[in-house]
């Protein structure tokens, strides 16, 4: 076996050795392995291939097909013909457009908002307090969420008839004064279409809320209760921070579906009276079925896409970001 000496190095590289770290980088030059190249496996691959293509078929072609039709007036039979942005702009200006993006914003409220706070402070009484029977008050709560729109319509329309059990009650209690024609008031139609979309979604959120709790670590109401703290601190301290995957999950789902607010408004109202209940969704399905304006649907597509990324983008960076913090 041939020695590796620092003259052997010397007269290997042809001359005298650098002055500063040059034995040590000859060295390791002179005596690294070299295997062979390590082929890539495509046999992996090859197993996601046939899910890649169906996804690729039927997602990616008429994501890009919808893309190109927002730049163009096309009525869905005839020839396609180039408009550039211009149906991006009449989102902004359009007013119909445009309510229909403020109503989204109520809609926020209602579909995120009270169904998260709600279900929240439900499922830290009933995952804490170890009430008797919370397999059955779990199923009553959910049960809304698995209820198809219609049957959920056909409920809510019934109680809020203008002679339904609602007024019915308000009458007998001497509160006739707060009678309404719920559903066709321009006032407060949107207002009750959210608070039937929260009734809604309430069970999903204290359902996934009460999964999150009981995989919280009992060591940490131990402790918290050996410091003293009131209910209330303990939900503060140890409950919420435990639950920011949960919430920010139940965040993500109740805004998109705000953002994509269709069937419940459509079965009831249709967007109305007039336009008071009109949302994103609804003037896309008009644009598209009742004035063949595919063009114009697809770019409002594109930017309620464009919003669902955004929205989701900013819930999971606010979570990671208190979760390193």
């Amino acid at each position: 076996m041939r020695s590796t000496t620092p003259e052997t190095l010397v007269a290997e590289a042809g001359g005298p050795l650098p002055a500063s770290g040059g034995y040590v980088k000859i060295l390791e030059r002179g005596s690294a392995p070299r295997g062979p190249k390590r082929k890539t496996d495509l046999g992996p691959y090859l197993y996601v291939l046939p899910a890649m293509a169906v996804f690729a078929v039927f997602v990616l072609v008429p994501l890009a097909q919808g893309v190109w039709y927002s730049f163009t007036s096309w009525d869905g039979i005839g020839a396609a013909s180039w408009v550039g942005v211009s149906n991006y702009i009449s989102i902004w200006t359009d007013p119909v457009m445009r309510e229909g993006i403020a109503n989204t914003g109520v809609l926020v409220l209602f579909y995120a908002g009270v169904p998260i706070v709600v279900g929240l402070f439900t499922a830290a009484i009933i995952g804490r307090r170890g009430m008797h029977g919370m397999g059955f008050y779990r199923t009553v709560l959910f049960l809304p969420q698995i209820l198809s729109s219609v049957v959920v319509i056909v409920i809510w329309r019934l109680l809020l008839a203008p002679a339904g059990p609602v007024n019915g009650a308000l009458g007998g209690l001497g509160l006739a004064f707060l009678e309404q024609d719920w559903l066709g008031s321009f006032s407060i139609t949107l207002d009750v279409l959210g608070l039937i979309g929260a009734w809604v979604a309430f069970g999903f959120c204290m359902v996934l809320f009460l999964a999150g709790i009981q995989a919280i670590p009992t060591e940490l109401y131990d402790a918290a209760k050996v410091d003293g703290a009131s209910p209330v601190r303990e939900f503060f301290a140890v409950t919420l921070p435990g639950l920011r995957g949960q919430l920010a999950v139940a965040m993500t789902l109740s805004v998109i579906a705000a953002f994509q607010a269709f069937d419940i408004i459509w079965l009831v109202t249709q967007g109305g009276p007039g336009t008071s209940s009109v949302t994103p969704a609804i003037n896309l399905y008009n644009d598209a079925f009742v004035s063949q304006n595919v063009g114009a649907a697809a770019a409002l597509g594109v930017v309620m896409l464009a919003a669902s990324l955004v929205v989701t983008l900013i819930i999971v960076k606010l979570v990671e970001g208190r979760r390193n913090a």
